[in-house]
């Protein structure tokens, strides 16, 4: 069966952070006192990540605070994590807001060079959307590498009110998209966020594990329907 439909995950599939995360807390972090290595860092950061359940809010009442509060859990755990002490509130929270504004800034962002060529070959004749765990600082990055024209709807997480895999989000998707779930194929590089909740939901997915599976990949695949 052709697709009319391709919703594409952000961060890991789409994007990916210029520097790793560990890098940037690290750097941050002394600026106001926090002394510890990137590695350790990054590290951390992946710990705090995996014990911080994702976002869940009553359906039809989203995160007033677009998720920033969820974000700052998982900043201040992760320095938690690699200095062995909780931070004060008054170093972490002006820590916060630096970081929250670095990750809001298109230039903290790649796009995967994959990308582009082949969401504007696929824009052509496919609708094509955003399905993303991400806030509304995803609008501006995708604005400023000049890649939002090519969607139809940018679907977030902290609109939404719950994360993918959760079933809410692949629903809110199908309605944003006037599809049914067998004319829609998901892209996403996680096999429980995105393969997982796309085959719930009953649609097809399409995992990006670069270099083996990429955009060309994906390209191929659809054209040869």
């Amino acid at each position: 069966m052709t697709w009319k439909v391709l919703f594409f995950d952000a961060a890991g599939t789409l994007i990916r952070p210029v520097e790793p995360v560990g890098a940037v807390y690290a750097r941050l972090g002394e600026r106001h006192g926090l002394v510890a290595g990137a590695e350790a860092m990054n590290a951390a950061f992946r710990a705090a990540w995996k014990a911080t359940q994702s976002p869940l809010h009553p359906e039809d009442k989203p995160p007033v605070d677009d998720d920033r509060a969820w974000w700052r859990q998982v900043a201040a755990k992760s320095f938690q994590i690699a200095l062995g002490k909780a931070v004060p509130d008054e170093i972490m929270e002006p820590l916060f807001a630096e970081l929250y504004a670095h990750y809001a800034l298109p230039e903290a962002w790649h796009v995967f060079d994959d990308v582009r060529p082949v969401l504007e070959d696929l824009a052509a004749d496919h609708a094509l959307h955003v399905l993303s765990n991400f806030d509304r600082r995803l609008l501006a990055i995708l604005d400023g590498h000049g890649l939002r024209p090519l969607f139809r709807k940018i679907i977030l997480s902290s609109e939404v009110g719950a994360s993918k895999p959760h079933a809410r989000m692949f629903a809110a998707a199908l309605r944003a998209a006037q599809a049914d779930p067998a004319e829609c194929l998901h892209v996403g590089d996680e096999p429980t966020a995105d393969a997982a909740g796309a085959t719930a939901a009953g649609m097809r997915c399409f995992i990006v594990d670069r270099p083996a599976t990429d955009f060309h990949t994906l390209k191929a695949l659809v054209r040869s329907l």
